[in-house]
């Protein structure tokens, strides 16, 4: 990956949906370049997948799960992935060792998903932000 990948890359983490003649013009190629370039980051891993960062009014927290010493953390991290209301499930050093960046309708639904998370036998506690305002970076 050289600067001009990463260049495209700063683009369209603000906004996947710049089109590929607009990237061009700002990072000074030609749209075929860019959609190259897109093409072989997406099918090399680099480019993970394409998504929607929405301001619903939901309620979105972050939910930190502690797991106990002997259990394959990545299996519990992804079996929380796949619950609807998770945007983002991370496996991070620390006190913690996954954080979950969800997004409910209510405080009620932030709650359920705390519940759930309680509910694995893996889990020995979580601790929960409330995401109260967002930029993006």
């Amino acid at each position: 990956m050289d600067d001009l990948d990463r260049r495209i890359l700063k683009i369209l983490r603000r906004d996947a949906r710049t089109p590929y003649t607009e990237i061009a013009e700002r990072v000074g190629t030609s749209e075929g370049t860019v959609r190259n370039r897109v093409e072989r980051l997406t099918t090399d891993g680099v480019i993970e997948r394409f998504t929607v960062s929405t301001r619903t009014g939901n309620v979105k927290a972050m939910i930190e799960v502690s797991v106990a010493v002997d259990v394959d953390t990545t299996a519990v991290c992804d079996v929380m992935a796949e619950w609807e209301e998770v945007d983002f499930a991370w496996q991070v050093s620390g006190e913690e060792d996954i954080v979950l960046v969800v997004d409910c309708a209510d405080t009620r639904g932030v709650n359920e998903l705390i519940t759930q998370a309680r509910e694995l036998e893996e889990v020995k506690r979580t601790k929960t932000r409330l995401i109260l305002d967002e930029r993006l970076g």
